[in-house]
């Protein structure tokens, strides 16, 4: 049974309707607020047969738990959560080869949140996060996520490590990211099937999946800097997948 969820945000919003619009429920807008932008969800929510309530913005600011809802606040039926036993299908069904993000301990729900609006613009399969130590998806990460968090399945797997093997038996190339590894990001072919594993900052990977990934590479850094926020860090490493793909 699908449960309701709040997502808040002009972006996250009019992508539900403009995506899915069979899974919005409920729209509520702020009386503060009608210019052309607000205007035009509220036209698009008529035509989709769906009444909106015009309330005070305190009463948005309550359902939006304080987050920036620029005025519009919808009730949507969420997207299912997949678990490890969905990974076969994801493979099987994906347009091409297949590719994972994998990310590993990033419990800050605005990291993840804009990994998931990188991971949706990658045309990635899906995003894998562990059960434990991970930030899940909130009304914050939708909000960040500008509407890829209603789009990108999550795949939220008990144990890691094996996911990871899982995907290997399945013929998917893992490949995680080290600050210390020797080999570059660039070196790599990414054309067939593959999962590019994330770590927190600072700790990055844990050991097991360190160690079952098939290799890591590094990102060149030039800077004084020595490692990036994994939001950035995901869409460098992401992207020049894309661009292997499809050319440069």
């Amino acid at each position: 049974m699908s449960q309701k969820v709040t997502v808040f945000g002009l972006h996250a919003v009019r992508s539900i309707m403009d995506n899915h619009p069979d899974r919005l429920v409920e729209l509520y807008v702020s009386k503060e607020r009608q210019d052309d932008a607000v205007n035009g969800i509220v036209q698009q929510a008529h035509g989709l047969g769906i009444r909106p309530q015009w309330v005070p913005k305190p009463a948005l600011d309550k359902r939006a738990e304080g987050g920036n809802h620029q005025g519009v606040v919808a009730t949507v039926t969420s997207l299912p959560t997949l678990n490890e036993h969905d990974l076969t299908r994801l493979v099987e069904q994906s347009d091409g080869a297949p590719l994972f993000l994998v990310l590993d301990g990033v419990t800050d729900p605005h990291n993840l949140g804009a990994c998931l609006r990188t991971a949706d613009a990658a045309g990635v399969t899906a995003v894998i996060v562990p059960k434990d130590k991970s930030a899940q998806v909130t009304p914050t990460v939708r909000k960040v996520a500008c509407g890829a968090a209603e789009v990108v399945p999550l795949v939220v797997v008990t144990n890691l490590a094996r996911a990871l093997r899982d995907l290997q038996q399945l013929n998917v190339w893992v490949t995680g990211t080290a600050g210390e590894a020797t080999q570059s990001l660039y070196d790599v072919d990414y054309r067939g099937a593959t999962a590019l594993v994330m770590g927190a900052e600072g700790k990055g990977m844990r050991r097991l999946t360190r160690e079952t990934c098939d290799e890591l590479v590094a990102i060149p850094l030039a800077g004084s800097v020595s490692s990036l926020n994994v939001s950035v860090a995901s869409g460098i490493c992401l992207f020049e997948v894309v661009r292997q793909r499809h050319g440069s």
